[in-house]
């Protein structure tokens, strides 16, 4: 590790269904907790658009650029872990039957239905997010307005604002009390204990890592909640220097549309700056709300899963890895009744953990 230059900012990841990708200096790295108990892992390129076009890189265009192309990537990554967790799930279960609708679409149409199936689901949580976090905070800040008697006009970036904030954190909640949903919350965890046990240079190994905290200022939970407060600030600057915004519901609604890509840009780069600047003071207090949220968003993870978090680490950084790891099954051994008793056999203590 002493002869390994780290980087902050350099590795990233997101947790799957069963499994974690990690983005390295080697490319994309997907470890998969398979159902047999085995761990698969894989390695992919995976060049981000700045790589390919240096412009892409600058400062305020690389955040909304990064973060589509993340999206769109990690989208395909958990697609491919649902699929192959489910396959796997099937196989072990033994699974030969097929109902005819199944057997029939996967005749006519095979992998292009599922790219569809996977358009429209994609769509269909654009829409949804527009819809939760545009819409709805601005037509319950209308009723709520008509309410006070249409005088609370002054304060409607930030009561909107709050709302938002609000869905977000309810929705969260709500989804981590699913119980798959709350597992790829701890693979979520220990995707960023990983990472921070390798940025503070310590050797991966399930003890450092499960030592680590699960709370990290990079993470995608953190920027969010940033792109939440910089809305915020933006909307009512904006209703400041043109206060009739406000008595426009479509307009206001094409400019909160219209204003996300420079939310974004300026989100990235604060989420970037805090990931170098970890013992910040100042960068501790802004990145504080972010972080409080990664106690929903993220759990503390089993050693198994931890196990998952490093090879998927491993692999991302360009060190050895195992494209499959065995299950590891304990085996009691039975004595045999051949064997004559030990006479300084004890009686059998449990283990510990």
């Amino acid at each position: 590790m002493s002869e390994e230059k780290i980087e902050l900012g350099k590795v990233g990841g997101e947790a799957l269904m069963e499994g974690i990708m990690m983005r390295g200096p080697k490319g994309a790295a997907v470890s998969l907790r398979m159902a047999d108990g085995s761990i698969e892992t894989s390695l992919r390129q995976s060049k981000l658009p700045s790589e390919k076009y240096k412009f892409l890189g600058w400062p305020l265009i690389r955040g909304p650029v990064s973060l589509v192309y993340s999206m769109a990537f990690g989208y395909k990554c958990m697609m491919e872990s649902a699929e192959k967790i489910t396959q796997g799930i099937m196989d072990s279960e033994e699974v030969v039957s097929e109902s005819k609708i199944d057997k029939w679409l996967e005749d006519h149409f095979g992998p292009k239905m599922m790219a569809a199936v996977s358009a429209v689901g994609l769509i269909l949580g654009l829409a949804l997010a527009v819809g939760l976090f545009t819409l709805l905070p601005i037509y319950a800040f209308t009723g709520i307005n008509l309410l006070a008697h249409d005088s609370l006009g002054a304060w409607k970036a930030v009561i909107e604002g709050v709302i938002r904030i609000a869905i977000f954190v309810g929705y969260m909640f709500a989804m981590s009390q699913i119980p798959d949903i709350r597992r790829v919350f701890q693979y979520h965890g220990a995707e960023h204990k990983s990472i921070f046990c390798y940025e503070y240079g310590l050797p991966l190994t399930v003890e450092n890592v499960r030592a680590q905290s699960r709370f990290h200022p990079r993470c995608g939970t953190s920027f969010l909640f940033v792109m939440l407060l910089l809305g915020m600030i933006l909307s009512a600057i904006l209703l400041l220097l043109f206060p009739n915004l406000k008595d426009h519901n479509a307009l206001w609604i094409a400019v909160k549309i219209l204003q996300f890509p420079l939310i974004m840009a300026f989100g990235y780069e604060f989420i970037r700056f805090a990931g170098k600047h970890l013992k910040n003071p100042l960068v501790r207090a802004l990145s504080f709300p972010g972080l409080a949220m990664q106690r929903i968003t993220t759990k503390e993870p089993d050693d198994g899963i931890i196990e998952v978090g490093i090879q998927a680490l491993t692999a991302a950084l360009g060190r050895p890895f195992e494209a499959r790891i065995p299950a590891q099954k304990e085996e009691e051994e039975e004595p045999s009744i051949d064997d004559p008793p030990s006479d300084t056999a004890g009686p059998e203590e449990p283990g510990e953990d």
